[in-house]
């Protein structure tokens, strides 16, 4: 009975430790559509430069960035309203709907818009093998190329997963990885409804964000809609809209900052 008792106590006092540390961010990544790093997390990437979510600055700034495009209708309604509202986005283009669409892509660059590499099918990269990751990142950078003249330096892939090679594959390719503020993941993708779009971008609008939308959404025009009342709204609260270029070079350098990744 006394061993009983002594089994059951140190169960308690396991369960009342788990319980009393925070959450690490793995999970909280892996919970926003993020798949994590196999072997290291965040904060590791992030004081090499490796891989971006957000931007630390002292000024107003936010970029916006859209994800799987382009598409006829939605990248040019987005295309105008940015124009309407003097504001600069980054866009991660999809290769094979660029081969169909290359004058909305080359649109977007001569609007001053950042163009990004997403992978040419969009597969996904949570088991990719190395030679098939080069091959997508190569055939969307060739479709870039094909359309604006020039290359892109910004990478971002499907879902947000990466690994080491993975990462190591994007540096050798002279790519950084861009992924997406944890707390301004709109899952647009999701069809969640005009109003939770928009809540999510303006109750956690911050200095430096990099908020995470999609020009292309099968059957669904959320984004569009949910951009007409963002826009606005955080101009109005003295935000300025930027690319995710003019974003790292307005970076204020943190403290602990390794300088690893020129």
């Amino acid at each position: 009975m006394k061993n009983i008792r002594l089994v059951s106590s140190a169960i308690a006092a396991f369960l009342l430790c788990s319980c009393s540390f925070p959450t690490p961010y793995v999970t909280a990544q892996a919970t926003s559509h993020v798949s994590p790093a196999h072997t290291k997390g965040r904060t590791y990437y992030e004081e090499r430069g490796d891989i971006v979510w957000e931007v630390p600055t002292h000024r107003k700034l936010i970029a916006l960035t859209f994800d799987d495009g382009p598409d006829e209708s939605k990248t040019v309604a987005i295309l105008d309203l940015l124009k309407q509202y003097d504001a600069k986005a980054t866009f991660f283009v999809v290769g094979s709907r660029v081969e169909k669409l290359p004058d909305i892509v080359k649109r977007e660059r001569k609007e001053g818009h950042d163009v990004g590499n997403h992978t040419f099918h969009h597969p996904s990269f949570h088991r990719i093998s190395p030679n098939k990751a080069l091959s997508e990142i190569d055939q969307c950078q060739a479709s870039i190329i094909n359309a604006t003249g020039t290359e892109t330096h910004f990478f971002r892939p499907p879902g947000g997963s990466y690994t080491d090679s993975l990462v190591k594959l994007s540096k050798e390719k002279g790519l950084k990885m861009i992924l997406w503020s944890w707390h301004q993941d709109t899952l647009d993708w999701r069809k969640p409804g005009v109003h939770r779009i928009v809540n999510k971008v303006l109750r956690n609008a911050r200095n430096g964000d990099i908020v995470l939308m999609h020009d292309y959404v099968y059957k669904s025009t959320q984004t569009v809609e949910a951009l007409k009342i963002i826009l606005p709204e955080l101009k109005k609260r003295g935000f300025t809209f930027v690319t995710v270029s003019e974003l790292l070079d307005n970076r204020a350098t943190p403290e602990g900052l390794i300088e690893v990744n020129k």
